[in-house]
């Protein structure tokens, strides 16, 4: 199990690191954010059973994350999964068997929890893969729970992710997904210090 520490701790890309399979790098484009879609639970439901079929028992945990996954919360259409494996840089026992089931292997991050993304086409779908007591995967269950539960954040948020996907807009082309992400970081890394704080992991 993760330390207080470890769960509390915000994490930074190591300067000149890339994170692209391809070594491209991000590329710009028009970030949509829409409001709460019903559909979007069986699109989990479909990815879920995409990933089961293809890995069966080397599935530890699937859980549907990100705001996709909070009912009444604003988003960009793309279903958040995580996918916990026994050990996600051993690539070889996992990759093979996604790729052949149409996910692509996109993002290979081992200095973050040895994250590993793959995406998948029919639905949107990011699914993100760490390790066992994983504290990112603790965080983001936490983090879903306490919007669901706390509407002053739940809204918070949302307006952070409309003023992002503006501001990206604004911008010629676009922007990146980590340009979004970077510019609603602030709101969010409040609310996650908040809710730490009220569950007693911070001072």
């Amino acid at each position: 199990m993760p330390t207080n520490e470890e769960i509390t701790r915000h994490h930074d890309d190591p300067p000149g690191t890339n994170p692209f399979v391809d070594g491209q790098g991000a590329q710009p484009y028009e970030i949509r954010v829409v409001e709460y879609d019903e559909q979007w639970p069986a699109d989990f439901a479909r990815v879920e059973a995409r990933i089961r079929d293809a890995l069966g028992d080397r599935v530890v945990e699937l859980h549907h994350v990100g705001s996709t996954s909070v009912v009444g919360l604003p988003a960009k259409p793309v279903i958040d999964v995580d996918l916990v494996v026994t050990d996600p840089a051993d690539e070889a026992a996992y990759l093979p068997a996604l790729e052949a089931a149409g996910f692509v292997h996109a993002i290979r991050e081992p200095w973050w929890h040895e994250h590993r993304l793959v995406k998948y086409d029919d639905p949107v779908a990011y699914v993100h893969i760490f390790g066992p007591d994983c504290p990112e995967v603790i965080r983001h269950r936490m983090f879903q729970d306490w919007l669901r539960e706390n509407p002053d954040d739940l809204a918070a948020y949302a307006d952070a992710k409309r003023a992002a996907a503006a501001e990206m807009n604004a911008r010629p082309g676009g922007g990146t997904g980590m340009d979004y992400n970077r510019h609603k970081e602030p709101v969010v890394r409040d609310i996650y210090d908040r809710m730490f704080r009220a569950h007693g992991l911070l001072p």
